[in-house]
Parts: structure tokens; sequence; C-alpha cells
């Protein structure tokens, strides 16, 4: 017996027989999310040993001429028209005029092809425009993303037949058509084996012709411009129990395209999601009949429904939420910034205290890191890459570091973000977080078994075909299968404990960096905490197996790790891609350092959960002899607030295009105190005042240092006595007068916040009208 047959024998089959009973049986619904979208730069971290050049070498995602001009033109003047307060609290949706605009601009049509009427842009460009507007409106933000999200435009483009595109897409283009898509049921929710919503093959006779079809019953709620839109994509569970097709009687879950002015369609009544005025509700379908053309890809198509959502999807969560957390995040960081400059206490900037540094930094942090995370996902949608893995890790991290950063944001502001009213900036984000959170997965369910479960399947080098090997019914075969991947997986297992063992005890000296520099001891790092994750990933499911999938609370650790060196990655290619300009150094080394502590948390929870303590020591001792990441220093943090808190190329990049410019120089003659003028465009906008206010504090801060180096506190004092010029003073009044306005907070007439105050008060003016 040669040693092939023999390892095969004694080891292979033996190995095939235990996996074989250990996998737990897998269902269709949860086989079609495993196996939807592609993997990407998440296999490489897998691997425990990545190839930095192949991510340096990614290009950049970057806007065409014309995706340019749509934001400068359309996008910028539909910001223009927004003004969230009255969206939110007057008319709890959006005006007429900019639905027309959104219509007319063709903005539902942006991932539509030109051919069909659309825009035709890239993923980048859609993020962008998502991202742009949701920083002045998140109801519109959202009322642009859905239609060029999940929906009935996408699905229609990758399995929608010829005659199906070009019907619906062009009127979905030009914004004849509305669309929603209604997936979420009352009984079911991620779970779409238990959807009770059907669709029975049948014959019916329209208009004097029999026609074959479907006669759909449905209740789907939370649907996203549900009351307004004219045609809804259904996911429903399909069934021929009379064999009119010829086929099998259970179908599955299908996808169809059912116009909402059909008989039997009940469009719901308007849900108010955390008092965020975007159109969503439920809705309902009884006995409505639809024609076998209406699934989306035709009768073909039947029973792909999941494996269509979950194609969509891989692509989908990378760009809607992701784009809307990044103006969050951004915004949070750039106005706490200007706030704490321009707001003092004892005479200093609140944002020369500590304790207001450390949420300065980690806003700042956080900003710079989505930010280059959203821009790496976009450069591989960019490349048609579909990352199911890298989409659920941004859905979730992305969300997550809004909610921190809009938790920080108004913890600096204080009263300021706490009293609502027209000026108030943050209290829409503030209120959007749980919406982010909860819809397109929700963040519990996405970390805990989505990003390690599915990634550990689909990037894992050798788990996939081994599990394809495992439920081949074809003993035989599966077997050859199976013998060939273990043994090129033990031997991948063998050289990367040996590569992790070498790069933990050297603190990542042995591993590769693609080039000298400050962010080369970076690379090197990460690479050490790579070899780590993929020894641990394996060490856990040798020893769990299927029982990983009931281990939550270990699985979402892995799946943090995982997170973590994806968005680092991200960290490191943005500063290369922006030009490694030093001054942004700070931010990319508080980024690191708050990753590695997370990395090396998780690691340390994993290992004392390990049920196989022997195990557990066993890699610990070789992957984390010491815990040496404690998170960003003082001085760095320091540092890093610093940069937003004056003027500065960094400040600018950190903005991301999203600084307000003011529209008008300050009213002549405000003086302290004075209540904001609603004709003053600043007073209109209050982004462009404080953008205003920060600028001129810091314009005359040298005047300030000087007086206060003489021993001179007040500057009126000073001007009298010959101490500074007329312009000077002119400069410190005016910049007094609009610090005083940034300070100020909205107030209203009782009767305008008691709806029956506000209707006895109507009644009133009518009887005296009457009279």
């Amino acid at each position: 017996m040669d040693f092939n047959a023999w390892r095969r024998r004694r080891i292979s089959e033996p190995a095939y027989r235990w996996a074989r009973n250990a996998l737990p049986a897998m269902s269709a619904t949860e086989r079609d999310a495993i196996e939807a979208g592609d993997t990407w730069w998440d296999a490489d971290l897998f691997t425990g040993n990545p190839d930095w050049r192949k991510l340096l070498d990614v290009p950049a995602a970057t806007l065409t001429r014309e995706e340019q001009a749509f934001i400068d033109g359309p996008v910028a003047r539909l910001c223009a028209m927004l003004d969230e307060w009255d969206i939110t609290w007057n008319r709890r949706d959006l005006p007429p005029e900019v639905w027309s605009f959104l219509k007319s601009q063709r903005f539902f049509g942006m991932i539509i092809p030109r051919r069909y009427g659309g825009l035709g842009f890239s993923p980048y460009a859609h993020s962008e425009v998502v991202r742009r507007i949701s920083a002045y409106s998140v109801t519109a933000g959202v009322t642009v993303m859905v239609p060029n999200s999940l929906g009935p435009g996408e699905l229609l483009m990758q399995f929608g037949t010829p005659a199906q595109r070009d019907y619906w897409l062009p009127r979905l283009a030009d914004g004849r058509e509305i669309p929603c898509f209604g997936l979420t049921s009352p009984e079911a929710g991620s779970d779409a084996a238990s959807m009770v919503d059907t669709g029975v093959v049948c014959r019916q006779v329209v208009d004097g012709r029999e026609l074959i079809g479907i006669r759909l019953n449905w209740h789907k709620r939370y649907i996203t411009l549900g009351p307004v839109a004219t045609v809804l994509g259904l996911a429903f569970k399909m069934s021929d129990p009379d064999g009119i097709l010829g086929g099998a009687k259970d179908i599955g879950i299908s996808v169809a395209l059912v116009p909402t002015e059909a008989p039997g369609v009940e469009i719901g009544r308007r849900h108010l999601p955390a008092m965020q005025a975007f159109q969503n509700g439920p809705n309902r379908g009884q006995d409505v009949f639809v024609p076998l053309d209406a699934l989306i890809g035709g009768a073909d198509r039947a029973g792909q429904g999941w494996q269509m959502l979950m194609s969509a999807l891989a692509a989908g969560r990378g760009i809607s939420l992701p784009s809307l957390s990044a103006a969050a995040a951004v915004m949070c960081a750039h106005t706490t910034g200007m706030y704490a400059r321009v707001r003092e206490q004892f005479g200093i900037p609140i944002g020369k205290f500590e304790g207001v540094q450390e949420q300065l930094a980690s806003l700042a942090g956080n900003a710079y890191l989505v930010e280059a995370a959203r821009r790496l996902t976009c450069a591989a949608l960019n490349q048609d890459v579909k990352p199911a893995v890298v989409s659920g890790i941004m859905k979730y991290h992305a969300t997550e570091r809004m909610r921190t950063s809009v938790n920080e944001a108004m913890d600096v502001h204080a009263g300021r973000g706490v009293i609502d009213g027209p000026s108030n900036y943050l209290g829409a984000l503030y209120r959007a977080v749980p919406i982010a959170i909860t819809v397109e997965g929700a963040n519990i369910l996405t970390r805990n078994l989505i990003i390690f479960g599915q990634g550990a399947i689909r990037a894992h080098p050798y788990l996939m075909p081994e599990m394809m090997a495992l439920a081949n019914p074809d003993e035989e075969r599966g077997m050859e299968v199976f013998h060939d991947v273990f043994w090129r997986h033990l031997r991948h297992a063998g050289k990367n404990t040996l590569r992790a063992i070498g790069r933990a005890w050297t603190g990542g000296m042995l591993a590769p960096a693609p080039s000298s520099g400050p962010t080369a001891g970076h690379y090197r790092r990460l690479g050490r905490y790579s070899s780590a994750f993929a020894l641990l990933a394996d060490a856990t499911l040798a020893q769990l197996g299927g029982g990983l999938k009931r281990r939550e609370m270990i699985s979402a650790r892995l799946g943090d790790i995982l997170s973590e060196l994806y968005l680092l990655s991200a960290v490191l290619k943005r500063w290369e891609d922006e030009g490694r300009k030093h001054d942004d150094l700070p931010l990319v080394h508080w980024c690191m350092a708050k990753g590695y502590a997370t990395i090396e948390n998780r690691i340390d929870q994993v290992l004392r959960n390990l049920p196989g303590r022997v195990l557990a020591w066993g890699l610990r001792a070789a992957i984390l002899p010491l815990r040496l990441a404690k998170g960003p220093g003082d001085a760095l943090t320091r540092e890093c607030a610093e940069l937003l808190l004056k003027p500065s190329p960094t400040h600018v990049r950190l903005a991301a295009d999203l600084h307000r410019e003011p529209a008008s120089e300050p009213l002549a003659g405000v003086v302290p105190g004075d209540q904001p003028v609603r004709d003053d465009p600043l007073a209109r906008d209050p982004l462009a005042l404080l953008t205003r206010a920060f600028a001129l504090v810091d314009a005359v801060q040298p005047i300030r240092d000087r007086l206060r180096q003489s021993g001179v506190r007040d500057w009126r004092e000073a001007h009298q006595r010959g101490a500074i010029t007329d312009t000077q003073a002119e400069q410190l009044q005016a910049a007094e007068a609009i610090v005083s306005r940034v300070l100020q907070v909205d107030d209203f007439a009782p009767e305008t916040l008691s709806p029956q105050a506000a209707q006895a008060a109507y009644a009133r003016a009518a009887a005296d009208q009457d009279a």
C-alpha cells in the first residue's frame, strides 16, 4: 500500500465520516445566503498571509467627469432645496417640488444603464450621491437610496427578461414608476423560510382570455416608499398544487412585480420610523392575480427568489447604509470640532479640555476609518465584484460607528444638541441611528451569524470545497474530492501555524510590508494578526464544527477580528491613495492603535471561552503570548483632537467635501444676544453659520493671544486704550456676535408645540374670520 492510499484509509476516511456526521443540515435559504456574492480582500485576510501589493494595486474609487458634474449640479441644487426641519416636523414628507426634481433629474435611476434612460453611474458615484444628500437630509437620503439599492431596478438588471427590462427600467429611471420592495412579513424577519406570503399557480380569465398566472396573498411591513410606490417587488413562497407548470408542487421563494393599483392590493397607512419622515408603511394583497411573466426573470426564475435577493444584497449593503453612516460620522466630527473650538468655558475653548479631546479624537478617527472603508468597498464594487462578506462588515461596522459618533457628538454639544429646532443639526441623525442599526439585516444578526458564519465558509481557502465534498450524494466521489482538499488544508494550516508563531513572538517583525516608511510597521502588525486569526479560526472550526453555529458569541468575536483586519486595511489604503500625507498620520496611527486593541481583546475573549482548555492554552502561547495593544495613548489622542480644532488641509480632507460654505457675510449690526433673522442665509443654514464662526474665531486668535500675553482680558478696554486698531476691534466684535448666534437654541410659542392648542387657535381664527 502506497503512502497516499494509507493516509486516505487511516486519516482522510475517518475525518470524512466524522465531518459528515458533525456537519449540520443546511437549509436552502442558508445555502443561498452563503453562496451569494463574491469573495475579495476578505479571502486574502483568511489565508493568514495577505498580499499587500494586491490591495494597494486596487484602483482608487473615482468619479467620471459626468458623475462629478451631476454632483456639482443637480445634487448641489437638490441639497439647497432641503430643509430637514420643515420636512420632518411640518410636512412629514419631502416637498412636492423636491419629488418632482428627483424624478426629472433621474435620481431614482442612478444605477440603471443609459440605454434604458438611467444615469448609468458607478457604485462609487451612487454612494457619493447618497452620502452628500444624507448630510443635508436623512429623509431625502433614504428616499434616493432605496430605488437604487435592493429593489426592482437592481433585480431587473441582474435577472430580468429583455422584455421586462425594456418596459420597466425606462419607467423606473424617469420616475413614472416609484418602486418599493416587500420582503419582511410580521411572521418572518430574518428567517425567510418562515415566510407565510404565498403565490399559487392558477388559471384565470382576464379580458376574455384565459391566462396562466399566480394568485398572491401577502402581508408585508416596514416597506420603505411603500405608501407612495406604484410598483411592488414582492417576495413570496410559490407553489403549483395542480401541476400546471409540470414541475414540483412546492417551487420555493420567488419574486414578482405587482402594480400597486392591481385589484386586491391594499396600501396601508404610514409608519413613523423614529420620527423620520421618509415614506414607510405596510401593505397587503388578497387574491391578487398577476400573469406568470410578472415573475422577475420569467418562469425560469421561479423558486430562485432568495438566491436573487441575496445576490442583490451582496452589493447593496456595501453602498446604501455605509454611505449614510459615512456622512453622519464625517458631519459629527466636522461640526463637533468646530463647535468645541468656538464654545468657551473658563475662558478657553472646550476642545482644549482633555475629556472633550478624548471624544474629539474618537470622532476624527471614526470619520477617517468609515470613509476609508466606504471608498475601498466602492473600489471593489466598481470592478464588478459583489463582496458579500465585506458588505456585511460594512453594514454592521459603519452603522455602529455612526451610533458611536452621533452619541459622542451629542455629549460634546450637550444642551446645544438636545434642544430641537431648525438650528439643531444633530437631532435628525440621532433619531435615525436605530433605523440604520435595524434595517438591511439587523446588527445583532449580522455580527453574530453572518460576518464570520458566511466568511468562514466563503472566504476560507478550503472550507467551502470541503463542505461541498461532504454534501455530495455520491460518497465515493465526495470522498475523493475531500481527501485532496483535506490534505491541502492541513498543509496550509501547518504553514500558517509556524507563520503565526513566528510573527507573534517577534511582534510582527517577520511579516512582510509593501514598502518602507511610517506605515510599514502597521502592515507587519496586520500580517501578524491575520496569521493569528487564520490559525484561531481553523482551530475553532475544528473543535466546534457545526456547533459553532450555536456559539454565537464566539462567532461574533471571530467576525470582529476579520472586520478589524478589513477596516484597518482600508485605513492604510486611504492614506496611500491620498498621497501619503504626513499631516494625516495621527489619524492613521489612532485608527490602527484602536483596532489592534480590539483585535487582541477579541482573541483573548475567544481563547477564554473555547471549551477545549488545552487547545486554548496552546493557542494562547502561539498567537498571543503577551497583550501588548493598549489603544491610543494620550499624546496621540490630543494630536488627533487638535486636527478638528483648527482649519487645515487635514481638516478639509477629513470633512470629505461635506463642509458648508456660508452663503453670505453675517448681517451688519448683529450684536450678541440678537435672535437670528430668518431672511439671513446664515440663519437658514446652521452649519454655514457654524462654519463662518469657526473661520472668524480662528482669524482673530492671534489678536486675542497678543492681548492675553499683555495681561488684557477685555478687547473693548484694549480698543479704548489704542492697543488694537478699529479694524481689529470690528473683527473681534464680529466673531463674538456670530459665536453668540451659534450658541443659541430654538424656542417656540407654546401653541405651536401642542396639536390641541394649534387646532383651537385655528378654530378661533376661523370663527373670527366668519364673524
